[in-house]
């Protein structure tokens, strides 16, 4: 991911104000954190003022006696700042929370309605560094960073006017002397800002390399490439350190000031201090009151640097969620949806375009002009050479990619005009790459209709020639390992053909669900087939001849183009064309049949 171009970059206010619709509901709470964090500054600020009395009075008099009250109410004040302190932890600690899940649900809402293409584009890594570690960040901020950041600069400015009140010289001088922290606080934000997104990008980078070998640690093993994965990771990790170093020099050049502007402060005002009580202008008891109260407002100055570095990291992280949440869905649901109220089945391309949007004018379309009809029923096999747009075409009848010309309709009513959740009722989809998720077996069968019963679950298992599952340790119940990998490559595409078939689609699209079966189980599951396809329509992606037995007309393409279409038989006798596919096909086949 490429850094932002500096100037097109929102303030700081406004990137962060977009937080303000997540955050709404715990804004009360948050303003009575910060206000109880407040009273407790202000209560620190008093604590100097009740000493300074006690020195004027009770200890110049002699009067011993009078000292328990003052210790007294030094002593109410501090556990009150205490009370203080732990109510405004209270307040904001489980708001910050609820927001962090707020914006976490949303994020994942918003993934699950963005179209393929958008999920093409995007590295799973960067996706949940924002998920996960931005969101973290965001809630952290919320919850302390702003509200420590507004009580402490409103501290500041509270103590400051005390200052005022004991001595305006010194006053004046100690605010003098903090001129150069705000100056370098406007400094700091555009060196830090830069730096920050870097970082966070990096680190999502270095997230998706991560997920990648994890993914494909069978490969990397098999190859014996572990260590070219780990040196290629070195480097993104050393490119993360060297960021993350420079951030530590920015965060240690504010931290520079931070502790030498006060410490300066400090010794200038002492210098005057003494001045002024030698002069008379200045009493002992007023010289003490000040520097106590100086004191209690060195740790607001102080924090000022690490509550900015988080303010900004924050707005770093704030940008990226939003970078996400703003990107357009161009798949959704019509204005005003159709409904297919008796449904046949009849799946029409009409003209069908499709080409990817980044794609250069000069590159032909994937998909380029397609008109097929596939009737109530009917079982249609896609033959062609790899390339030719097979899996692409099929994509295009859940509207996992939208056409860029050209419509497709089920029944005659163009899919677009159905609402997406219709659409797929009346479709289901088994593709070559089987992918289950870490549940269940029941759970990713029934994934497309959780509520079948027990009777067409064991019916798709039957079909699907899965009953191997009643073998598991748990049996339906057995948990698959992440992606199914725990399987194997021919018993995950079995269940996601179980997973299609349990669907009871009026339309069922298989992208080469059969391709990592041996030649006995396929010919189990093809026979089996046939009778859920003699109700069903079927588009079928074939890369077996045994595959295109099944089909009643197959449809022959040629670089994103239907050339041809009939019988099987027919097609043989009148397509050159289609009689080398074919015998591609059954090269491939004869090949993958001979044993290793």
């Amino acid at each position: 991911m490429s850094e932002p171009a500096p100037g097109r970059r929102p303030s700081v206010l406004r990137a962060i104000a977009r937080l303000y619709p997540y955050a709404k509901p715990a804004v009360p709470r948050l303003l009575l954190g910060a206000t109880a964090a407040l009273l407790g500054a202000v209560v620190a600020l008093i604590i100097p003022q009740v000493l300074r009395g006690l020195l004027e009075s009770p200890i110049e008099s002699g009067d011993l006696t009078a000292l328990w009250p003052a210790f007294a109410a030094v002593l109410a004040l501090g556990v009150m700042e205490a009370i203080m302190i732990a109510l405004r932890r209270w307040l904001v600690l489980g708001p910050g929370l609820h927001i962090e899940a707020r914006m976490r649900n949303a994020l994942y809402d918003k993934l699950q309605r963005l179209p393929v293409a958008f999920h093409d584009r995007w590295p799973s890594g960067q996706l949940l560094s924002r998920a996960v570690s931005d969101l973290n960040l965001i809630r952290r901020w919320i919850s302390f960073g702003t509200v420590l950041l507004v009580v402490n600069v409103l501290t500041v400015l509270i103590g400051f006017v005390f200052l005022l009140r004991i001595s305006w010289v010194l006053g004046v001088l100690f605010l003098v002397c903090s001129i150069p922290l705000w100056i370098y606080g406007f400094v700091f934000e555009n060196k830090y800002s830069l730096v920050a997104r870097r970082s966070q990008d990096q680190a999502g980078d270095l997230a998706t390399t991560v997920e990648e070998s994890v993914h494909g640690i069978r490969v990397l093993k098999a190859f014996g490439r572990g260590a070219h994965a780990l040196r290629g990771f070195a480097r993104q990790a050393e490119q993360l350190r060297g960021t993350e170093i420079e951030k530590a020099k920015a965060i240690a050049g504010i931290w520079l000031w931070l502790l030498l502007v006060p410490d300066v402060t400090f010794a200038l005002s002492l210098l005057g201090g003494v001045w002024l009580t030698a002069a008379g202008q200045l009493d002992v008891p007023g010289l003490a009151a000040f520097f106590a109260t100086a004191a209690v407002l060195r740790w607001p100055v102080e924090s000022i640097g690490f509550l900015l570095s988080m303010t900004f990291d924050a707005r770093t992280a704030t940008d990226r969620f939003f970078e996400v949440m703003d990107e357009h869905d161009a798949i959704t649901d019509p204005e005003h949806p159709v409904t297919i109220a008796d449904p046949r089945g009849r799946l029409e391309f009409d003209a069908v375009h499709f080409r990817y949007q980044d794609s250069p004018a000069n590159v032909p379309d994937l998909v380029d002009g397609v008109d097929l009809v596939v009737e109530p029923g009917e079982t249609m096999a896609l033959v062609g050479l790899t390339g030719s747009g097979k899996s692409t075409l099929t994509a295009l009848t859940t509207r996992l990619y939208d056409v860029t010309g050209g419509a497709v309709r089920i029944d005659g009513v163009d899919i677009r005009d159905l609402t997406l959740a219709e659409l797929r009722t009346h479709i289901a989809m088994a593709f070559e790459d089987a992918t289950l998720f870490s549940a269940s077996v029941r759970d990713n069968v029934l994934l497309g209709r959780p509520d079948a019963s027990e009777t067409d679950l064991a019916e798709a298992l039957d079909i699907a020639q899965a009953q191997f599952v009643y073998d598991l340790p748990d049996g339906l119940d057995t948990r698959v390992g992440e992606e199914g990998l725990s399987l194997s490559g021919g018993q995950r595409q079995r269940l996601a053909l179980a997973r299609a078939v349990a669907a009871r689609p009026r339309i069922l699209v298989l992208d080469d669900p059969l391709s990592a079966l041996d030649v006995a189980t396929e010919e189990l599951v093809e026979a089996a087939l046939r009778r859920v396809l003699a109700s069903t329509t079927a588009l079928i992606v074939a890369h077996r001849p045994s595959t295109v037995m099944l089909a009643d007309r197959v449809a022959l393409l040629e670089d994103g183009r239907v050339t041809a279409v009939g019988r099987h038989s027919d097609l043989l006798a009148t397509s050159e064309h289609y009689r080398f596919v074919i015998s591609s096909l059954e090269d491939e086949q004869d090949r993958q049949e001979v044993p290793a």
